[in-house]
């Protein structure tokens, strides 16, 4: 069995195969960032807890709690609806904050996500009960999926729930970039990012791309909330920011924040050097500063990040 250095009797797949499903959420999340990027030029700071809006949501709909009625909704339905209450959260975002701050600078638009953030994190635990713990079962305790099935390979266990999540968040990245390439809408996006006022000129319309963008961004944290904390014993208000959102900013920025390959590249990295650095490293920060370490040799050899064409 291999093993790396500095004392640690880890093997060297597992942190592989936790780095890469780690990174995916970040990639997810950096994924959105991105996205509002092109279409907004800002940075939502409320991304990662439409993820959070979406778990509670669907922890309600599943345990009989959904706005005080009864639901005990199976597994998958209160899933779907904490996506859709998580892509909601966003479309109002949108509607409600951006659109009216659309004209003023840029900077007054960021301010404004970090009001989103601030109001759901308070709204969140208005509704959660403090001494309930929340608890979102993951898919191998629900029936829907045969239990943790185990396959040996090289030096790491394998189980099914990781393949999953795996596999929906390459899909959903894939889809993405596939979305921008070969999609009017997509095409759209881009046109109003590059030149806006030449995009309304033939009639692309700007407020319905932004609509668009809020609601596909919305989507895809509602997601990544979804795959991170389904099976976590931490459920609490602002759980996603508090734990993604910084790793999806990193990611965004490692991997250019301007390309949608990039930012699943670098949460790919992200997802990698965390768990090398916990798995071979104790000293306390030890994450963050691999990661920062990280960020800024990148930056320093490479301003426009990874796959980046322009910031």
């Amino acid at each position: 069995m291999t093993e790396l250095a500095f004392g640690s009797s880890t093997p060297l797949g597992q942190p592989l195969l936790l780095g890469i499903v780690e990174g995916s959420v970040y990639g997810l999340i950096a994924l959105g960032l991105v996205l509002l990027y092109k279409s907004n030029r800002i940075f939502n700071f409320a991304q990662a807890e439409f993820g959070t809006i979406a778990a509670l949501t669907a922890y309600f709909g599943y345990n009989g709690k959904l706005f005080g009625i009864p639901w005990h909704m199976p597994w998958l339905v209160a899933v779907t609806v904490g996506i859709v209450l998580g892509t909601l959260s966003a479309v109002l975002t949108e509607r409600l904050v951006i659109r009216p701050l659309f004209q003023q600078p840029k900077v007054i638009l960021v301010v404004g996500t970090v009001g989103v953030l601030l109001a759901a994190i308070a709204v969140e635990n208005l509704v959660v009960s403090a001494t309930e713990p929340a608890y979102l079962p993951s898919v191998t305790e629900t029936g829907l999926k045969d239990p943790a099935f185990r396959a040996g390979f090289a030096q790491y266990n394998v189980s099914w729930e990781q393949v999953v999540t795996l596999i929906v968040l390459v899909v959903l990245a894939l889809a993405a970039v596939a979305f921008f390439r070969y999609s009017r809408q997509g095409t759209a996006i881009l046109a109003v990012s590059q030149e806006p006022t030449a995009a309304a000129t033939v009639g692309i319309s700007t407020s319905r791309v932004s609509l668009l963008t809020w609601t596909l961004a919305g989507f895809l944290g509602s997601v990544a909330g979804i795959v991170a904390l389904a099976g976590s014993p931490v459920l609490v208000p602002g759980i996603m920011t508090g734990t993604a959102l910084v790793g999806g900013i990193t990611a965004a920025v490692l991997g250019g924040v301007t390309s949608m390959p990039g930012a699943f590249v670098g949460g790919m990295l992200v997802g990698l050097v965390h768990q090398f650095t916990a798995s071979y490293f104790s000293f306390p920060g030890a994450q963050n500063v691999a990661v920062g370490l990280v960020l800024l040799l990148v930056l320093l050899a490479l301003p426009k990040g990874l796959l980046g064409s322009e910031t």
